[in-house]
């Protein structure tokens, strides 16, 4: 792989190239897909999505938009520091107009929009939806489907949600957001459909990056940025691109030390946890004389989280530099934490967060909520779809399908993809709107 052409500004239906020494500096085109993110409906959805606690009388806890914008911050730093280190080291880029700044609004982007494909209801979200199909009502869809579109709705995942977001058509729209493929490609963590699932231990297989029906348009991506195949044939997998592991390295270090730090605030963890955890990743940075003189304990850990924050960015420009040849090679098998000498530190907080935060009793009730309400909804929608285009809808149904908004009403031949686009309203929901949906089906409010 080549950074000329993984730094590609093409997008989805231009008839001629896109160069960069050609571009506007005032509205640089990796910038334009920042932009157009923030101002989509899929984005705006996650203000009121769960991260991990549910949103509380706090006025801090996260929610996926938050996290979402944190997340883009530390990318955009990513980015530019492994930009300024690539331009040096590849200065042909520079001729060709490339700025570190380049580097840093791509992964930002990318960043931004690397939840906009979960599910409401937290990390169950996703759980969720594959259960009702694996097994609850859904299952009697199996044999409906190919082997791959089975295994898409059963693993529902909200990486290759996102990718539909970014890029399927929809109501007289085509190509979604129209994202550079620089951005696309950053996005795909997991450039791999649902099958084989899981045939290695490198983090490309940890997950999948695409449903069958945007297989088309992945693969186009793919081979213009120039990914490298790993498998050919019947089972499409490629090398990710460099810059999707900066997005995921930003991701890492966010949820790692942020849900720490909400736990913290909460009470969930008790504070004395925050100074022995984090004190080996800040312990050549942290000035304690200026920690004890801060009175309030959000205070003094916003404090921490800053710095540890600041002492895993350099740690990831540091590892990937190290092994920018073998990323560009698609050889490297592992996220860029997972190599770092602070693991076991990170693994110590995440595993104290896990026991004390996401198994809290309020984010459990919240999960255990979340699989009846999206069951539920899955159930009464695609139901209504199904029998619609069956031709015995129900006069029930024929109200429920008038509750769907036009773009989701397929009545494609495919039960697939009339199937799949009710996931994705369900998967789009915000939690309260979920919450309200399952209400009025329920007859608990009209």
């Amino acid at each position: 792989m080549n950074w000329e052409q993984l730094l590609s500004l093409k997008r989805a239906g231009d008839v001629k190239d896109r160069f960069r020494k050609d571009q506007d500096e005032t509205r640089l085109g990796f910038e334009v897909d920042f932009d157009r993110i923030v101002f989509s409906s899929a984005f705006r959805s996650l203000q009121d999505k769960t991260q991990v606690i549910p949103l509380s009388d706090t006025d801090f806890v996260h929610t996926r938009l938050t996290h979402s914008m944190e997340v883009s911050v530390v990318g955009r730093s990513l980015g530019r520091l492994v930009g300024k280190q690539i331009l040096e080291k590849h200065s042909y880029l520079k001729d060709l107009g490339y700025t570190f700044n380049d580097f840093g609004a791509i992964v930002a982007a990318a960043a931004l929009s690397h939840d906009i494909g979960n599910p409401p209801f937290g990390h169950s979200g996703e759980k969720s939806i594959g259960e009702y199909f694996n097994s609850g009502n859904g299952k009697k869809y199996q044999e409906q489907l190919s082997e791959k579109e089975w295994q898409d709705l059963v693993d529902f995942e909200g990486n290759a949600n996102g990718f539909k977001i970014l890029t399927q058509d929809n109501g007289g729209v085509k190509d979604g957001l129209r994202l550079s493929y620089a951005t696309l490609g950053a996005f795909m963590k997991y450039p791999k459909e649902s099958l084989p699932k899981k045939p290695t231990k490198a983090i490309i297989d940890k997950k999948f990056g695409f449903f069958q029906s945007e297989k088309s348009k992945f693969v186009d991506v793919a081979t213009s940025l120039g990914l490298k195949p790993i498998r050919t044939g019947n089972d499409v997998t490629y090398a990710r691109h460099p810059l999707a592991y900066l997005v995921e390295a930003a991701d890492d270090i966010c949820y790692t030390i942020i849900d720490f730090e909400d736990g913290i605030n909460l009470g969930l963890i008790d504070e004395e946890f925050a100074l022995e955890y984090m004190i080996k990743l800040v312990q050549d940075t942290i000035d304690i004389k200026k920690y004890h003189s801060l009175a309030l304990k959000k205070d003094r850990v916003s404090y921490l989280r800053a710095l540890a924050i600041n002492t895993l960015i350099g740690e990831a420009v540091t590892i990937f530099m190290r092994h920018e040849e073998a990323i560009l090679q698609g050889t490297f098998t592992k996220a860029l934490l997972d190599k770092c000498k602070y693991e076991a530190q990170i693994n110590d907080i995440i595993k104290l967060s896990v026991d004390k935060v996401y198994n809290s009793r309020s984010v459990v009730e919240k999960e255990v909520a979340g699989y009846k309400i999206i069951a539920d909804l899955l159930e009464v929608f695609i139901q209504a779809v199904n029998r619609t285009y069956l031709g015995t809808a129900s006069n029930y149904d024929q109200l429920i399908l008038m509750m769907l908004p036009k773009e989701f009403k397929s009545q494609s031949d495919s039960t697939y993809t009339r199937v799949m686009t009710v996931c994705s309203y369900v998967a789009g929901m915000s939690d309260s709107y979920a919450i309200l949906m399952h209400k009025k089906i329920s007859g608990i409010i009209i």
